[in-house]
């Protein structure tokens, strides 16, 4: 490798992609940049080539799910991969090649997957000293969600709910959370189902109505 660096092929990769969490159905972006002196650069995703650049005539795309930017600043070259409507099965490995010893750059996408979230009763009565039981169901989520109630704008103590998860179809995950409590006045319980590329957690209500008569 000494007689390449001796013929000029000393251009790097100066900055590498970084990894990132998306929703299902968005975009994902990468960026890559490197010095001066490069001739081809190529994305890859999972190890099979999805893009090419090169220094002589820019973006060679052959599928409009995987699409480039690219910028100059300076002597430096960035290039910006974009991954259109990302499906659950594009999570994994994003690599950076230059064609250069040991000057590929990677980072992991993950793809998650907001699914429904369902509360059967959207009202229900309840007498006092009566104690009942909610139960929230989320279906079809990547990975399963992380489960957490609330009563008015209270978190709930989490030894008054179990949550238990189970496998779903086509990869995905159901979680089913059951709430138990004695009602003392009406109220408004809400079941929150969060995933890491939620901006905030979906959620599901009922109104509890208390009949003291």
């Amino acid at each position: 490798f000494g007689s390449l660096t001796g013929l000029g092929f000393c251009y790097s990769i100066t900055k590498g992609p970084e990894n990132a969490t998306v929703l299902a159905g968005s975009e994902a972006r990468f960026n890559c940049t490197v010095s001066a002196g490069w001739r081809v650069l190529i994305w890859l995703s999972k190890g099979s080539p999805v893009l090419t650049v090169l220094s002589s005539q820019g973006s060679v795309e052959t599928t409009e799910r995987f699409t480039s930017r690219n910028y100059s600043t300076g002597d430096e070259f960035t290039s910006e991969l974009i991954i259109h409507n990302t499906q659950l099965s594009d999570s994994g490995r994003i690599e950076c090649s230059i064609q250069q010893p040991s000057q590929n750059n990677f980072a992991f996408l993950s793809v998650q997957v907001n699914g429904s979230l369902l509360i059967k009763n959207s009202t229900l009565t309840v007498k006092d000293n009566q104690t009942i039981e909610i139960v929230c169901e989320a279906l079809g989520w990547a990975p399963a969600p992380d489960i957490a109630w609330m009563t008015n704008d209270s978190l709930v103590d989490k030894s008054s709910y179990v949550t238990q998860q189970s496998p779903g179809s086509q990869g995905l995950h159901n979680a089913l959370s059951t709430l138990t409590l004695t009602p003392r006045d009406t109220e408004v319980l809400t079941c929150l189902a969060d995933i890491e590329a939620l901006p905030s957690p979906q959620n599901a209500s009922v109104t509890l109505i208390f009949d003291n008569s």
